[in-house]
């Protein structure tokens, strides 16, 4: 025990003797210091720039994806994504399927076993106004009651349909935040009545802001939301975009609640075993799962990108490490002349790298969080250092410096006393 304690002490006292040289070496040459550092510093920077890129990207798409919750399926027209086995993406053939059907909404809400909630959705696109201001290409949908039970959007302000406006064609509305802020600017909107097309419609209630996403699914912020009872006195609603979303309910299975809502649409539909579905079952998480796959490759990109800098940077430790070396090969031959041991210098050498890395790292790192503070604000794409990849930085620049130092450390540590002490 006592053994092990002297070596702790030993180990620790060389690990701060060597941040000592590490100082020391940096005051010795200011300008061979300088590019050496500069090189682990643009290395730490791009790289955790990059990360950093990376994960704001992943959460901006992420975001955009959960816009309308993860275990929805949605059963449309076109599948938002190629088929499963590679082939083709036959968009035309798809344009001929018809569209999902009210009556095919009821038949699913009556007989799915599995389903927590089933609603049916139809869009289209109108000019809002108030007074002078206008909203043009308004996002309109119109959704069945259990909406509600579907989105993961909130209502901010108001409320939400009842089961009165919900099945009695009366002329209420839901505003986005974006449609709410260009009609009616600090004026509260809750309780005023809005033109949709040509029909006056009572404002209820102001959906929670969104935000900006980059995979932007369902515009939350730039819709007007009217009950599916009313939207037949505002367009055609046969010959509208539609779908119909379901929730499986929480202890149902993902495989067993698609199977059953596959068989459904098909019996509904009158489709044979042989015949393919004329629709498609669209899922969140199967987009999510794909966008975890294409973030992994942009993550290994990263990492290459930022590998080159990270090499230069490597480079100029180890150079900074051989110079140190031949300055105090004296010193060293003196420390193995009284009893030093090998691991001893190569343990001095290695942590002064180390040392020198992680200085470089940390001007990296503020570097990076300069760039966070001026271009990271937008609420389209924004971008935050985070803690893991502060981490993930330092113990980049900490092995860059480790593997770096190797070399002119093992040269020290194998120096020959005798030549050592007598070398100019």
């Amino acid at each position: 025990m006592i053994s092990l304690y002297r070596r702790l002490v030993i180990v620790f006292k060389l690990i701060l003797e060597s941040i000592s040289f590490a100082f020391g070496s940096l005051k010795g040459d200011k300008f061979r210091t300088f590019l050496s550092l500069f090189g682990v510093s643009i290395g730490i920077f791009s790289i955790v720039t990059v990360f950093t890129a990376i994960d704001a990207l992943e959460n901006n798409v992420n975001k955009g994806l959960s816009s309308l919750g993860g275990n929805t399926v949605y059963i449309q027209q076109m599948p938002w994504t190629p088929p499963e086995d590679g082939s083709e993406y036959k968009w035309w053939e798809y344009l001929k399927r018809p569209n999902p059907q009210y009556r095919e909404y009821i038949f699913l809400k009556n007989n799915m076993t599995t389903a927590e909630a089933v609603c049916f959705v139809i869009f289209t696109n109108k000019t809002v106004k108030y007074k002078r201001n206008s909203f043009n290409g308004g996002f309109i949908f119109a959704p069945t009651m259990e909406w509600n039970k579907i989105t993961t959007s909130a209502i901010d302000r108001g409320r939400y349909f009842s089961t009165a406006e919900s099945t009695k064609s009366i002329p209420v509305a839901i505003l986005g935040n974006s449609v709410a802020e260009a009609l009616f600017g600090n004026e509260e909107p809750v309780g005023k009545v809005i033109k949709v097309g040509n029909e006056n419609v009572t404002v209820i209630g102001i959906q929670e802001k969104a935000g900006e996403s980059i995979v932007n699914i369902f515009d939350v912020d730039n819709s007007i939301m009217i009950p599916y009872s009313y939207a037949g006195a505002l367009f055609n609603t046969r010959n509208s975009e539609a779908m119909i979303c379901a929730l499986p309910k929480a202890e149902v299975g993902r495989d067993a609640f698609v199977q059953e809502l596959t068989q459904q649409m098909r019996a509904i539909r009158r489709l044979k075993p042989a015949q393919k579905e004329n629709f498609a079952v669209n899922e969140m998480s199967f987009l999510q799962k794909q966008t975890e796959s294409i973030f992994g490759g942009i993550n290994m990109a990263g990492w290459i990108i930022g590998g080159f800098s990270i090499l230069i940077g490597g480079f100029g430790i180890a150079n900074i490490m051989f110079v140190s070396v031949k300055e105090r090969t004296n010193l060293i031959g003196i420390q193995k002349a009284l009893g030093a041991k090998k691991f001893i210098i190569l343990t001095q050498f290695l942590a002064e790298a180390a040392t020198l890395a992680l200085l470089g790292g940390f001007i990296g790192l503020i570097m990076v969080f300069i760039v966070v503070q001026i271009f990271g604000g937008s609420s389209s794409f924004p971008m935050e250092l985070s803690v893991y990849n502060i981490i993930r930085g330092l113990m980049i620049a900490s092995v860059i410096g480790i593997v770096s130092g190797f070399v002119p450390a093992y040269s020290a540590a194998n120096l020959n006393p005798v030549d050592a002490i007598n070398s100019k």
